[in-house]
């Protein structure tokens, strides 16, 4: 199903006969660019794109923010060498319009020579998703009805989840399939990080206390994990998730939207939890909205908040991620 974009720029063709060639049965994409230091990746989430461009939520204009984005993206001095969306791509119920409007917005970055790869959330709608980009089916149906790929790349393995449940409900959920072909694939590719990407949070109470924690929490970025990981809207099948995750010590990241909040921490296995800042409007004033840009290396990952407004106290920020043993 299509969960990847290719790029539309001048060498399309090369780009996308590369990638054609190098999808797995599990999805994804040929080896993005990267350089000595790192590869790049710009990571977004909660777009929440309507079909009108002038509408405005919470004081926000959702088109102008993800133009804003767009623009700073393509700009990066750094090399990107894609694009990961986690998810809330529509505004509301996921309308065929919306997704419509998406893809207008996304076709800088794509002619950019970027691809890009989305993620479902909560305020989506799969079938007029699928419908909508009928031209870009780029990876297989694994599991039948979900949306699932492996992004593969020169220093991690991104695994790309569906964890939309029911449009406009808050909760989401992955399902035994899903959990059953996660471990499978997780089982067959062992030979590098595996980050995990799903849009709805975990349902994890407590703080852990870690060094990561700490210089997060120096910086005031880092959230106790009981006000940032809210129960009510979260994955309903945390435990079962985690029980695949903990023990597999190659999965290094979980990496997750949907409660429109930016926050690094641990778990008490030390798999890193992301919380991606909302590119669209905001739950609780005073917390950046905008984009990461991160830059994953051997034994870790660089995390760099860009806030929209760049005169919020955190833009700028900088989290070093070092992965668990």
């Amino acid at each position: 199903m299509p969960v990847y974009l290719p790029p539309i720029s001048r060498r399309r063709f090369l780009k996308r006969s590369l990638a054609a060639s190098a999808l797995m049965l599990a999805g994804g994409c040929a080896t993005p660019k990267s350089t000595a230091d790192g590869e790049g990746w710009a990571l977004l989430s909660d777009i929440h794109i309507a079909a009108d461009a002038n509408l405005i939520h919470g004081n926000v204009n959702m088109t102008r923010n993800l133009r804003l984005v767009t623009e700073e993206v393509v700009a990066r001095p750094e090399p990107v060498s894609g694009v990961l969306i986690s998810g809330d791509l529509a505004y509301k119920s996921g309308e065929v319009a919306d997704y419509a409007a998406v893809l207008g917005l996304l076709r800088p970055m794509r002619e950019h020579g970027l691809p890009i790869h989305l993620a479902l959330g909560n305020h989506d709608q799969r079938e007029h998703f699928w419908t909508t980009l009928p031209d870009d089916k780029s990876t297989l149906v694994n599991p039948p009805a979900r949306q699932t790929a492996i992004v593969r790349t020169r220093h991690a393995n991104w695994f790309v989840l569906d964890s939309l449940m029911v449009t406009g409900a808050s909760p989401g959920i992955l399902g035994g399939v899903q959990r059953a072909w996660l471990a499978r694939a997780l089982d067959q590719n062992t030979d590098k990080p595996a980050l995990i990407v799903v849009h709805h949070n975990p349902a994890l109470p407590g703080a852990m206390g870690s060094p990561l924690e700490r210089s997060a929490q120096s910086m005031g970025i880092l959230r106790p994990l009981d006000s940032l990981l809210g129960a009510a809207a979260s994955l309903e099948d945390t435990t079962e998730l985690l029980e695949i995750l903990r023990p597999r010590r190659h999965v290094k990241a979980w990496f997750f939207g949907h409660t429109h909040r930016w926050g690094v921490t641990h778990d008490e296995s030390g798999l890193c939890l992301v919380n991606f800042p909302p590119v669209a409007y905001l739950f609780d004033e005073g917390r950046p909205n905008g984009w990461v840009h991160a830059m994953l290396k051997p034994g870790g990952a660089r995390l760099e908040l860009r806030c929209l407004d760049h005169a919020h106290k955190d833009h700028g920020q900088v989290v070093n991620l070092v992965w668990r043993a």
